[in-house]
Protein backbone atom coordinates (compact mmCIF):
# COMPACT_ATOMS: atom_id res chain seq x y z
CA UNK A 1 0.00 0.00 0.00
CA UNK A 2 1.19 3.50 -0.99
CA UNK A 3 2.10 6.04 2.05
CA UNK A 4 0.57 8.68 0.56
CA UNK A 5 -2.74 8.50 -1.40
CA UNK A 6 -4.96 11.30 -3.43
CA UNK A 7 -8.63 11.29 -1.96
CA UNK A 8 -11.19 9.47 -3.94
CA UNK A 9 -12.88 12.61 -6.02
CA UNK A 10 -16.72 12.52 -4.91
CA UNK A 11 -19.54 10.79 -7.49
CA UNK A 12 -21.07 13.09 -9.49
CA UNK A 13 -24.38 13.85 -10.16
CA UNK A 14 -25.97 12.85 -13.39
CA UNK A 15 -29.51 14.83 -14.51
CA UNK A 16 -31.68 14.43 -17.26
CA UNK A 17 -33.60 17.43 -18.29
CA UNK A 18 -36.49 17.97 -20.38
CA UNK A 19 -39.22 20.18 -20.84
CA UNK A 20 -41.97 21.37 -23.20
CA UNK A 21 -43.91 18.13 -23.13
CA UNK A 22 -47.33 19.56 -23.33
CA UNK A 23 -49.63 16.23 -22.63
CA UNK A 24 -48.11 14.20 -24.96
CA UNK A 25 -48.18 10.42 -23.53
CA UNK A 26 -44.92 9.07 -25.69
CA UNK A 27 -43.17 11.84 -24.60
CA UNK A 28 -43.76 11.87 -20.60
CA UNK A 29 -43.31 7.74 -20.90
CA UNK A 30 -39.71 8.41 -22.76
CA UNK A 31 -38.57 10.64 -20.03
CA UNK A 32 -39.79 8.84 -16.89
CA UNK A 33 -38.00 5.80 -18.87
CA UNK A 34 -34.87 8.42 -19.54
CA UNK A 35 -33.81 7.40 -15.91
CA UNK A 36 -32.47 3.93 -16.65
CA UNK A 37 -31.57 4.43 -20.30
CA UNK A 38 -29.52 7.17 -19.59
CA UNK A 39 -28.47 6.04 -16.26
CA UNK A 40 -29.02 9.20 -14.58
CA UNK A 41 -29.14 10.26 -10.27
CA UNK A 42 -32.65 13.07 -11.10
CA UNK A 43 -35.12 13.37 -13.63
CA UNK A 44 -35.55 17.63 -13.66
CA UNK A 45 -38.42 18.92 -15.89
CA UNK A 46 -38.84 22.31 -16.83
CA UNK A 47 -42.20 22.95 -17.37
CA UNK A 48 -45.35 22.91 -19.55
CA UNK A 49 -46.91 19.81 -18.65
CA UNK A 50 -50.70 20.54 -19.88
CA UNK A 51 -51.64 19.57 -23.41
CA UNK A 52 -53.28 22.62 -25.97
CA UNK A 53 -56.21 21.12 -27.00
CA UNK A 54 -59.75 19.29 -26.05
CA UNK A 55 -60.95 17.10 -29.13
CA UNK A 56 -64.91 16.94 -28.23
CA UNK A 57 -66.07 13.56 -29.84
CA UNK A 58 -69.55 13.22 -30.70
CA UNK A 59 -71.57 10.01 -31.09
CA UNK A 60 -73.60 9.19 -33.95
CA UNK A 61 -75.87 7.01 -35.44
CA UNK A 62 -74.38 3.01 -35.66
CA UNK A 63 -72.12 3.50 -33.14
CA UNK A 64 -69.72 5.40 -35.06
CA UNK A 65 -67.82 9.00 -34.25
CA UNK A 66 -67.45 12.47 -35.46
CA UNK A 67 -64.75 14.65 -34.64
CA UNK A 68 -62.25 17.31 -35.62
CA UNK A 69 -58.41 17.58 -35.68
CA UNK A 70 -55.82 19.92 -37.15
CA UNK A 71 -58.54 21.15 -39.79
CA UNK A 72 -59.70 17.51 -40.82
CA UNK A 73 -63.18 15.94 -40.74
CA UNK A 74 -63.01 12.65 -39.37
CA UNK A 75 -65.47 10.15 -39.51
CA UNK A 76 -64.91 7.00 -37.31
CA UNK A 77 -66.45 3.51 -37.61
CA UNK A 78 -64.73 0.81 -36.22
CA UNK A 79 -63.17 0.00 -33.07
CA UNK A 80 -59.39 0.18 -34.14
CA UNK A 81 -59.85 3.35 -35.91
CA UNK A 82 -60.80 5.05 -32.46
CA UNK A 83 -58.46 3.56 -30.51
CA UNK A 84 -55.87 4.61 -33.54
CA UNK A 85 -57.61 8.28 -33.32
CA UNK A 86 -56.99 8.53 -29.18
CA UNK A 87 -53.35 7.39 -29.94
CA UNK A 88 -52.74 10.10 -32.23
CA UNK A 89 -54.52 12.48 -29.83
CA UNK A 90 -52.26 11.20 -27.02
CA UNK A 91 -48.96 11.88 -29.30
CA UNK A 92 -49.75 15.43 -29.96
CA UNK A 93 -50.90 15.74 -26.21
CA UNK A 94 -54.52 16.78 -26.88
CA UNK A 95 -57.53 16.00 -24.77
CA UNK A 96 -60.40 14.11 -25.69
CA UNK A 97 -64.08 14.27 -24.59
CA UNK A 98 -66.76 11.62 -25.82
CA UNK A 99 -70.35 12.98 -25.96
CA UNK A 100 -73.87 13.09 -27.40
CA UNK A 101 -74.85 15.84 -30.11
CA UNK A 102 -76.93 17.30 -27.17
CA UNK A 103 -74.08 17.29 -24.53
CA UNK A 104 -71.94 19.14 -27.70
CA UNK A 105 -74.42 21.40 -28.60
CA UNK A 106 -74.91 22.56 -24.30
CA UNK A 107 -70.75 23.92 -25.09
CA UNK A 108 -70.73 25.63 -28.20
CA UNK A 109 -70.41 29.31 -26.99
CA UNK A 110 -69.65 28.48 -23.44
CA UNK A 111 -66.21 29.54 -23.17
CA UNK A 112 -66.55 29.35 -19.15
CA UNK A 113 -67.38 25.47 -19.34
CA UNK A 114 -64.82 24.72 -21.82
CA UNK A 115 -62.33 26.11 -19.69
CA UNK A 116 -63.62 23.88 -16.85
CA UNK A 117 -63.71 20.70 -18.30
CA UNK A 118 -60.18 21.47 -19.56
CA UNK A 119 -59.06 21.62 -16.44
CA UNK A 120 -60.68 18.70 -14.83
CA UNK A 121 -59.43 16.74 -18.15
CA UNK A 122 -55.76 18.01 -17.82
CA UNK A 123 -55.37 17.29 -14.25
CA UNK A 124 -56.94 13.66 -14.50
CA UNK A 125 -53.40 13.03 -16.85
CA UNK A 126 -51.34 14.94 -14.68
CA UNK A 127 -52.29 12.97 -11.48
CA UNK A 128 -51.94 9.35 -13.87
CA UNK A 129 -48.75 10.67 -14.79
CA UNK A 130 -47.99 11.53 -10.78
CA UNK A 131 -49.02 7.33 -10.13
CA UNK A 132 -47.36 6.18 -13.64
CA UNK A 133 -43.82 8.09 -11.85
CA UNK A 134 -44.07 6.97 -8.57
CA UNK A 135 -45.02 3.08 -10.35
CA UNK A 136 -41.89 3.97 -12.42
CA UNK A 137 -39.31 4.86 -10.40
CA UNK A 138 -40.47 2.65 -6.94
CA UNK A 139 -37.35 0.81 -6.58
CA UNK A 140 -34.82 3.45 -7.28
CA UNK A 141 -33.06 6.15 -5.58
CA UNK A 142 -34.34 8.39 -8.53
CA UNK A 143 -36.66 11.30 -8.27
CA UNK A 144 -38.49 13.09 -10.67
CA UNK A 145 -38.90 17.26 -10.13
CA UNK A 146 -41.96 18.28 -12.38
CA UNK A 147 -43.26 21.80 -12.13
CA UNK A 148 -45.52 23.99 -14.53
CA UNK A 149 -44.69 26.71 -17.63
CA UNK A 150 -46.57 29.20 -18.73
CA UNK A 151 -49.43 26.87 -20.60
CA UNK A 152 -50.40 25.39 -17.43
CA UNK A 153 -52.93 26.30 -14.63
CA UNK A 154 -52.94 26.76 -10.87
CA UNK A 155 -55.99 24.42 -10.89
CA UNK A 156 -53.90 21.43 -12.73
CA UNK A 157 -50.88 21.83 -11.16
CA UNK A 158 -52.61 21.30 -7.80
CA UNK A 159 -52.62 17.73 -8.72
CA UNK A 160 -49.11 17.91 -7.70
CA UNK A 161 -49.93 18.30 -3.97
CA UNK A 162 -52.79 16.01 -4.02
CA UNK A 163 -51.19 12.87 -3.49
CA UNK A 164 -48.35 11.49 -1.20
CA UNK A 165 -45.07 10.80 -2.91
CA UNK A 166 -41.82 9.63 -2.56
CA UNK A 167 -40.05 9.97 -6.01
CA UNK A 168 -42.46 12.57 -7.27
CA UNK A 169 -41.02 16.45 -6.14
CA UNK A 170 -43.42 19.33 -6.63
CA UNK A 171 -40.40 21.71 -7.62
CA UNK A 172 -42.89 24.25 -8.34
CA UNK A 173 -41.36 27.73 -7.55
CA UNK A 174 -39.57 26.48 -4.96
CA UNK A 175 -35.76 25.73 -3.82
CA UNK A 176 -35.76 21.92 -3.32
CA UNK A 177 -32.51 19.27 -2.35
CA UNK A 178 -30.53 17.68 -5.17
CA UNK A 179 -28.36 15.56 -3.79
CA UNK A 180 -25.48 16.52 -0.45
CA UNK A 181 -25.03 19.35 -1.69
CA UNK A 182 -26.11 21.09 -4.44
CA UNK A 183 -30.19 22.08 -4.80
CA UNK A 184 -32.95 22.81 -7.56
CA UNK A 185 -34.02 26.76 -7.88
CA UNK A 186 -37.46 26.09 -9.93
CA UNK A 187 -39.32 29.07 -11.70
CA UNK A 188 -42.08 28.07 -14.16
CA UNK A 189 -43.12 32.03 -14.93
CA UNK A 190 -42.68 33.05 -18.85
CA UNK A 191 -42.51 36.81 -19.86
CA UNK A 192 -45.93 37.96 -21.89
CA UNK A 193 -46.64 35.65 -25.44
CA UNK A 194 -49.28 36.29 -28.13
CA UNK A 195 -51.08 33.83 -27.32
CA UNK A 196 -51.78 35.29 -23.36
CA UNK A 197 -51.33 32.17 -21.92
CA UNK A 198 -52.61 31.56 -17.97
CA UNK A 199 -48.70 32.05 -15.69
CA UNK A 200 -47.00 35.07 -17.88
CA UNK A 201 -45.41 37.85 -15.78
CA UNK A 202 -43.91 40.74 -16.65
CA UNK A 203 -40.34 40.92 -16.37
CA UNK A 204 -40.23 43.18 -13.62
CA UNK A 205 -42.92 40.38 -12.20
CA UNK A 206 -40.46 37.49 -12.43
CA UNK A 207 -37.46 39.57 -11.11
CA UNK A 208 -39.10 39.62 -7.92
CA UNK A 209 -39.96 36.45 -7.99
CA UNK A 210 -36.44 35.36 -8.24
CA UNK A 211 -35.03 37.34 -5.50
CA UNK A 212 -37.58 36.84 -3.09
CA UNK A 213 -36.59 33.13 -3.35
CA UNK A 214 -32.97 33.42 -3.50
CA UNK A 215 -32.43 33.61 0.31
CA UNK A 216 -34.00 30.32 0.57
CA UNK A 217 -31.43 28.73 -1.69
CA UNK A 218 -27.92 27.85 0.73
CA UNK A 219 -25.57 28.66 -1.94
CA UNK A 220 -25.86 30.03 -5.22
CA UNK A 221 -23.26 28.41 -6.45
CA UNK A 222 -24.22 25.32 -5.83
CA UNK A 223 -27.57 25.52 -7.28
CA UNK A 224 -29.09 24.61 -10.44
CA UNK A 225 -31.70 27.10 -12.12
CA UNK A 226 -34.45 25.41 -13.82
CA UNK A 227 -36.35 28.63 -14.80
CA UNK A 228 -38.84 27.83 -17.84
CA UNK A 229 -38.11 31.34 -19.38
CA UNK A 230 -35.08 31.39 -21.29
CA UNK A 231 -32.44 34.18 -21.20
CA UNK A 232 -33.27 37.35 -23.56
CA UNK A 233 -31.25 37.35 -26.60
CA UNK A 234 -29.31 34.58 -25.47
CA UNK A 235 -29.70 32.16 -28.64
CA UNK A 236 -31.66 30.31 -26.54
CA UNK A 237 -34.70 32.06 -27.02
CA UNK A 238 -34.81 32.93 -30.77
CA UNK A 239 -38.31 32.11 -32.31
CA UNK A 240 -40.74 33.40 -34.63
CA UNK A 241 -42.40 36.78 -34.12
CA UNK A 242 -46.21 37.08 -34.33
CA UNK A 243 -48.25 39.70 -34.99
CA UNK A 244 -50.56 39.52 -32.21
CA UNK A 245 -53.30 42.43 -33.53
CA UNK A 246 -55.19 39.48 -35.19
CA UNK A 247 -56.14 36.03 -34.02
CA UNK A 248 -54.52 34.05 -33.64
CA UNK A 249 -51.38 35.70 -33.98
CA UNK A 250 -49.41 35.37 -37.37
CA UNK A 251 -46.04 35.61 -38.31
CA UNK A 252 -44.37 38.93 -38.98
CA UNK A 253 -42.90 39.55 -42.00
CA UNK A 254 -40.65 41.80 -43.69
CA UNK A 255 -39.20 42.51 -47.41
CA UNK A 256 -40.23 39.04 -47.67
CA UNK A 257 -38.88 37.12 -44.81
CA UNK A 258 -40.11 36.20 -41.50
CA UNK A 259 -38.80 38.29 -38.46
CA UNK A 260 -36.99 36.23 -35.71
CA UNK A 261 -36.13 38.11 -32.82
CA UNK A 262 -35.33 36.91 -28.53
CA UNK A 263 -38.49 36.53 -26.79
CA UNK A 264 -36.69 35.73 -23.51
CA UNK A 265 -36.66 37.03 -19.74
CA UNK A 266 -34.09 40.00 -18.87
CA UNK A 267 -34.50 38.97 -15.42
CA UNK A 268 -33.55 35.77 -16.17
CA UNK A 269 -30.48 36.33 -18.36
CA UNK A 270 -29.70 38.61 -14.76
CA UNK A 271 -30.05 36.47 -12.61
CA UNK A 272 -27.37 34.13 -14.15
CA UNK A 273 -25.03 36.67 -14.42
CA UNK A 274 -25.58 38.00 -10.82
CA UNK A 275 -25.61 34.86 -8.92
CA UNK A 276 -23.40 32.44 -10.89
CA UNK A 277 -25.51 29.61 -10.52
CA UNK A 278 -24.13 25.75 -11.23
CA UNK A 279 -26.44 25.80 -14.38
CA UNK A 280 -29.84 27.48 -15.73
CA UNK A 281 -31.57 25.05 -17.54
CA UNK A 282 -34.65 26.39 -19.92
CA UNK A 283 -36.67 25.52 -22.15
CA UNK A 284 -40.42 27.42 -23.08
CA UNK A 285 -38.86 28.07 -26.84
CA UNK A 286 -39.39 24.75 -28.40
CA UNK A 287 -36.97 25.59 -31.80
CA UNK A 288 -34.16 27.06 -29.73
CA UNK A 289 -32.30 23.85 -28.74
CA UNK A 290 -29.14 25.11 -27.65
CA UNK A 291 -26.29 26.40 -24.73
CA UNK A 292 -24.57 29.90 -24.15
CA UNK A 293 -22.49 30.91 -21.00
CA UNK A 294 -22.90 33.92 -18.44
CA UNK A 295 -19.75 33.68 -16.61
CA UNK A 296 -18.95 30.44 -15.59
CA UNK A 297 -22.31 29.43 -15.94
CA UNK A 298 -23.20 27.33 -18.82
CA UNK A 299 -27.16 28.04 -19.38
CA UNK A 300 -29.03 25.07 -21.65
CA UNK A 301 -32.23 24.64 -23.38
CA UNK A 302 -32.72 21.12 -25.18
CA UNK A 303 -36.16 22.16 -27.14
CA UNK A 304 -38.86 20.36 -28.03
CA UNK A 305 -40.70 18.46 -30.41
CA UNK A 306 -43.26 16.71 -28.42
CA UNK A 307 -46.15 16.28 -31.00
CA UNK A 308 -44.00 14.06 -32.90
CA UNK A 309 -43.95 11.44 -29.73
CA UNK A 310 -40.22 12.99 -29.99
CA UNK A 311 -38.07 13.48 -26.52
CA UNK A 312 -35.50 16.48 -26.57
CA UNK A 313 -33.40 16.09 -23.39
CA UNK A 314 -30.11 16.96 -21.89
CA UNK A 315 -27.89 14.88 -19.53
CA UNK A 316 -25.60 17.31 -16.92
CA UNK A 317 -23.31 15.76 -14.84
CA UNK A 318 -22.69 18.37 -11.69
CA UNK A 319 -20.36 18.32 -9.16
CA UNK A 320 -19.13 20.54 -6.46
CA UNK A 321 -21.11 23.40 -7.84
CA UNK A 322 -19.37 22.70 -11.54
CA UNK A 323 -20.84 21.42 -14.57
CA UNK A 324 -18.63 18.18 -15.52
CA UNK A 325 -20.34 18.02 -18.99
CA UNK A 326 -23.09 18.14 -20.89
CA UNK A 327 -25.00 15.89 -23.57
CA UNK A 328 -27.95 16.76 -25.72
CA UNK A 329 -30.65 13.91 -26.47
CA UNK A 330 -33.10 13.13 -28.74
CA UNK A 331 -35.31 10.12 -29.14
Amino acid sequence: MPLFSKKAKEKATRLFYACDIHGSEPTYRKFLNAAKFYDVDALVFGGDLMGKLLIPMVREAGGTWRARLQGQNHHITSEEQLAEFKRTMQTLGFYWQEMDPEEYASYEGQQDRIDDLFDVLAKERLAEWVTLAEERLADTPVNVYLCGGNDDTDEVLSALDETTTERVVNAENRAVPLDDEHELLTIGYSTPTPWETPRERTDEEIAEVIEKLMPSVSDPAKTVFNFHCPPLDSGLDTCLKLDASVWPPKPVIERGQPVHYGAGSQAVADALANHQPTVGLHGHIHESRGATKYGRTPAFNPGSEYGEGVLRGLIVAIRGGEVLGHQFTSG
